[in-house]
């Protein structure tokens, strides 16, 4: 675990890391919903700067004008009964920001440097006052180094692409070709030059693979539990 420093509420930030399809915002939400933490989904703000630029025909390639376009986007994430919305220039963007045609492109958005300082400024603001659960690729490593406890989620490709394919079967994508998607968006995570996908080397390493969603969420709020000296 990272070092421990709670806040004066007695909370502490929780960064959850992990490759694609591996559950964390899931398992993110449920986790801070248990904890009365606040939730962070960067996967989801960088999810809404694809859409942007996509609705706005700015391919990644031109990263120039990218750039030109990210100071005009605004990007919230606020709380709602049925789960967080992602408000985008005004514009609730939840549903759209999980199509396959956003999911495919995300990651090459994702690896312009430009890009993620602006989101990752705006995310360290977010965690400032502790007690938050933030969740990404690079939240321990990069956005949040400090953050006192750091959890890599992971789990076979296999067993991704099957959680991915249950939520997405009515699209017709096929499982086969979502394991291909999937261990194509770890190798550009993986290998992009800016804040790739790697443990932290004090996060607590979680192999969700034969874990379902209840054992994960008691593990981490046990973790934390552990690393802020709660007492049942």
């Amino acid at each position: 675990m990272a070092r421990q420093s709670t806040a004066s509420n007695g909370k502490i930030n929780i960064a959850i890391d992990g490759p694609a399809g591996a559950g964390k915002s899931t398992v993110a939400r449920r986790v801070a919903e248990a904890l009365s933490y606040v939730y962070v989904d960067t996967g989801a703000m960088y999810r809404a700067a694809t859409w942007y630029l996509m609705k706005h025909e700015v391919l990644p390639e031109d990263v120039q004008e990218v750039l030109q376009h990210v100071p005009k986007m605004v990007i919230e994430l606020k709380p709602d009964p049925s789960g967080q919305k992602v408000i985008c220039n005004g514009v609730d963007v939840t549903v759209e920001i999980r199509s396959l045609d956003v999911t495919g492109n995300v990651s090459r958005y994702a690896s312009i440097a430009g890009l993620r300082e602006h989101l990752t400024s705006g995310q360290r603001r977010m965690a400032e006052c502790k007690g938050v659960v933030m969740d990404g690729r690079d939240i321990g490593t990069t956005v949040l180094p400090d953050a006192e406890l750091k959890v890599f989620m992971t789990a076979s490709v296999k067993e991704r692409a099957l959680r991915r394919f249950k939520e997405l079967r009515e699209v017709g994508i096929t499982l086969e070709q979502l394991e291909r998607d999937i261990a194509a968006r770890d190798k550009l995570d993986e290998e992009r030059e800016v804040s790739p996908l790697r443990r932290s080397e004090d996060a607590m390493m979680l192999d969700t693979t034969y874990m379902d969603i209840d054992e994960v969420v008691d593990t981490i709020v046990s973790y934390c539990k552990t690393a802020i000296g709660w007492r049942d």
